[in-house]
């Protein structure tokens, strides 16, 4: 039973889990955005929220604790989080990633994600979205505005439309009714 375990095992033993969530980790320090599976990414973005929050301090102990979140490119990658990314989020106190969902992949089906560090923070204006980029190829169409229904509640109770004979039936029943609808046709 795994009960009070608070992480993704991702399939496989701690070391390879590791190593593999390192290298995530130093691919988004190093291109800001990447694409990978749901929940890889969710992982991911403990691990990238904790590293920001680390190199904000910006002293050599927090050097010296990045040292264990990223292997290799140390030389390149700590000042750039430090000194680059971090600043930028001063004024935060945590969410410094942001998650899109993208769809499923073809052969397995797993569901993927992009994960980025948030745009409008470390660029001051949003970057389109991942959706939009998939519709590059293709043309826009314009929007066109509904009309909003008038009143809700008579749109959902749509009355059964009534033919010609369902009516002449029902006032047949009566002969003071047929009389009376004999009168009216005339």
């Amino acid at each position: 039973m795994r009960h009070r375990k608070d992480n993704r095992r991702l399939s496989r033993p701690t070391d390879q889990r590791e190593a593999l969530l390192t290298g995530l980790l130093q691919s988004l320090v190093k291109h800001g955005r990447i694409t990978t599976t749901l929940a890889r990414a969710k992982e991911l973005r403990r691990l990238a929220d904790r590293v920001i929050t680390i190199a904000k301090r910006r002293t050599h102990a927090a050097y010296v604790q990045l040292t264990k979140y990223i292997k290799s490119e140390r030389e390149s990658l700590i000042p750039k989080l430090m000194n680059e990314i971090a600043p930028k989020f001063e004024g935060r106190t945590g969410g410094y990633t942001r998650l899109i969902k993208l769809g499923f992949r073809r052969g397995d089906a797993a569901p993927t994600a992009i994960i980025e560090y948030l745009s409008e923070v470390l660029t001051g204006k949003p970057i389109e979205d991942a959706s939009e980029e998939k519709k590059t190829a293709k043309t826009k169409k314009p929007v066109v505005a509904k009309a909003p229904a008038a009143n809700k509640t008579t749109a959902s109770k749509k009355e059964p439309k009534e033919n010609k004979e369902t009516k002449t039936k029902k006032e047949e029943k009566t002969p003071a009714k047929r009389d009376a609808a004999k009168k009216k046709e005339k």
